[in-house]
């Protein structure tokens, strides 16, 4: 939207005078607020040597509006100024009401996990409503509450159809909590798996039903630690990864991880990266023993338990 002029000869002198219109702000603004809006229209009259000066208040022609044009018919300035805005109000009427913008249909693309059905039930956005009525940004806070969804847009296209977009959250490993649930690479909760899966990097344990529950809205602490210690382990680029199938995080003393072997390995809460390169020298010099637990919490020594003595 924008703004209009006309010229014209306010005060008959023979010299052409100018005449702004100002619009007042977007359509949806109140009548109060348009009247509390510094915009309003100027009327400007040439002095004829090439200045103007601000006649606006004598004229009388300080009107606030939504006027996007000027027309000038002898004397009487402003007469589009006033039209406008009526036939502008007839229009947007036209336009929220006319059963040719009536939402028709409502395509949901993107998804793949979570059913379309639930998230049209999310969206919330009823067939019939006019499509310059509906509040896309309400509607995409209603999907994204969804824990699978990690992003949302909502189009418009002509004459009547929307268009739903999302990015799902992508499953990265297992939470054990009496049953199997998916978490993301941020440490969110997707939800249960329903099939069994074989994952490709360890399953997070340890994590209390409160801390479950919450995980659902934001990640918890533990579930950050766990997702950091995966990474670390992935960016070593050895087979370590492999060898871990377990994560138990609810040692006070830091991360406990456990082998494919049935070997408990207590990394403590710090110093990740440099203990995990150790780690995999010694479970390659334990491999053909009978060992059951390898403590890395200590700096400069590796504690063995080997059966029920150290």
């Amino acid at each position: 939207m924008g703004s209009g002029l006309a010229w014209g000869d306010y005060d008959d002198d023979g010299d052409a005078d100018l005449f702004v219109v100002n619009e007042s702000g977007p359509l949806t603004l109140s009548a109060e607020e348009v009247e509390r809006s510094p915009a309003h229209a100027v009327l400007f009259r040439n002095r004829g040597d090439g200045t103007f000066e601000d006649v606006t208040e004598e004229a009388g022609v300080a009107v606030r509006g939504l006027g996007m044009g000027a027309a000038w018919g002898g004397s009487i300035v402003g007469l589009l100024l006033l039209a406008v805005p009526a036939a502008l109000g007839l229009g947007v009427r036209w336009l929220l009401t006319t059963p040719r913008f009536a939402i028709a249909s409502i395509d949901v693309r993107g998804a793949s996990r979570v059913a379309p059905e639930r998230i049209l039930a999310a969206a919330a956005i009823e067939a019939g409503t006019s499509l310059f009525r509906l509040d896309t940004g309400a509607a995409v806070s209603r999907i994204v509450a969804i824990p699978e969804i990690r992003r949302a847009e909502i189009v418009r296209e002509l004459p009547d159809r929307v268009v739903i977009s999302v990015e799902e959250r992508r499953p990265f490993t297992l939470v054990h909590a009496g049953r199997l649930h998916w978490l993301d690479e941020e440490g969110r909760l997707l939800g249960p798996s329903s099939e069994a899966v074989a994952p490709s990097v360890p399953v997070v344990s340890g994590l209390s039903e409160d801390e479950l529950a919450s995980m659902r809205t934001a990640p918890g602490p533990k579930a950050r630690a766990a997702i950091a210690l995966i990474r670390a382990l992935l960016r070593s680029g050895s087979v370590l990864a492999a060898e871990i199938s377990e994560i138990d995080m609810s040692r006070r003393e830091g991360p406990v991880l456990y082998t494919v072997d049935g070997v408990e390995v207590r990394l403590g809460a710090e110093d990740w990266e440099e203990r995990l390169a150790r780690l995999e020298g010694v479970l390659a010099q334990v491999a053909t023993q009978d060992v059951r637990t390898v403590d890395l919490r200590f700096r400069d020594q590796v504690v063995f338990q080997r059966g029920g003595s150290r």
